[in-house]
């Protein structure tokens, strides 16, 4: 072999090795994300708060995009899996948007769980503050990236809002192709938005695109930073209603557990449910609370000295801690 034939095979095989280890692929390797104890997240104002002597874990999944090299050694590691690009982002949104749509539904799910606990422990809806809240926001409707699920609709056309109720009215009462005009308050900053209803979501009538619900009774923050999506609603259900609840719903244990929550108390099922098992045994905790239409992932999965605890509901959960 000459010289400059060995210099071209080396040079060769140099690319070789630097695209496998630093071109990234369309390819993301999953994983178990962090675990976190949800009842720091919670802070109520106005009502007696209660301490747990336990700890109630929302779990993760963590992503990341992968070069050849990165793929192969997930590949070989039994925790992690790696999937295609629109298993991360559906198809048509890129990664801001993404984000957006996750950090939509995870606020989505603060209001779901605390309008559950808020129904389960006072007259809610009906005994409730003044004004109105956004629970949800229409993916293709005038709402969508204008309005957000946990907005506080202070006026609407002019109009101050204290209801739910007040607030339908208010928008019904503008004609249609006129826009409606809303004040809303977020984080501290209130803004102006002017939106014209349209047909969407499948309807023919012209909508604007939210559901609205009554303000709560009290001050209720739960923060997540910037983790999205709607699988911790069970788990932020529970720490408020351990936090608003004199008796000690975890007893002393380390509970982990995932699932989104309806404002029905509903539990349903998520993606991921094989990582967040892993993870809530390495956060160490004793039991996991599985959405009934995860568990067939889970046959066969050797959890150790964890115990799966599957639950439809709100109610399920409350009544299988209680019970264990």
């Amino acid at each position: 072999m000459s010289r400059f034939v060995r210099i071209a095979t080396v040079a060769a095989l140099f690319g070789l090795a630097f695209a496998a280890a630093w071109v990234r692929l369309p390819l993301y390797a999953l994983g178990p994300g962090p675990a976190s104890e949800v009842g720091p997240l919670i802070d109520v104002q106005g009502v007696p708060r209660y301490e747990s002597r336990g700890e109630l874990i929302m779990t993760t999944v963590s992503w990341k995009q992968v070069t050849a090299l990165g793929s192969a050694i997930a590949w070989i590691d039994d925790s992690r899996s790696v999937v295609g690009r629109d298993e991360i982002y559906p198809p048509g949104l890129d990664r801001d948007e993404e984000q957006e749509r996750a950090i939509s539904q995870m606020d989505q799910s603060k209001i779901d769980a605390s309008i559950v606990v808020l129904g389960e422990l006072f007259d809610y809806p009906e005994e409730h503050g003044k004004g109105a809240l956004i629970e949800a926001t229409g993916a293709d409707c005038p709402a969508a990236g204008e309005l957000f699920a946990g907005d506080e609709v202070i006026a609407i056309d002019g109009r101050r809002i204290g209801s739910a109720r007040d607030a339908s009215r208010a928008i019904d009462g503008v004609p249609p192709g006129e826009p409606v005009a809303f004040r809303v308050e977020a984080a501290g900053e209130v803004h102006e938005v002017e939106l014209v209803r349209e047909p969407c979501a499948g309807r023919e009538e012209p909508l604007i695109g939210i559901n609205i619900v009554n303000a709560f009774p009290f001050e209720i923050e739960i923060s997540s930073g910037d983790v999205g999506g709607p699988s911790a609603g069970l788990m932020f259900a529970l720490g408020l209603y351990d936090a608003l609840t004199p008796a000690d719903l975890t007893d002393g244990r380390r509970i982990a557990g995932t699932g989104t929550i309806g404002p029905d108390g509903d539990v349903g099922a998520i993606s991921g449910i094989v990582d967040k098992v892993i993870g809530a045994e390495r956060a160490g905790a004793t039991v996991f609370l599985v959405p009934r239409g995860n568990m067939a992932e889970l046959e066969g999965l050797d959890t150790g000295d964890l115990d799966l605890i599957p639950v439809g509901s709100f109610d399920d959960a409350i009544g299988a801690l209680e019970a264990s």
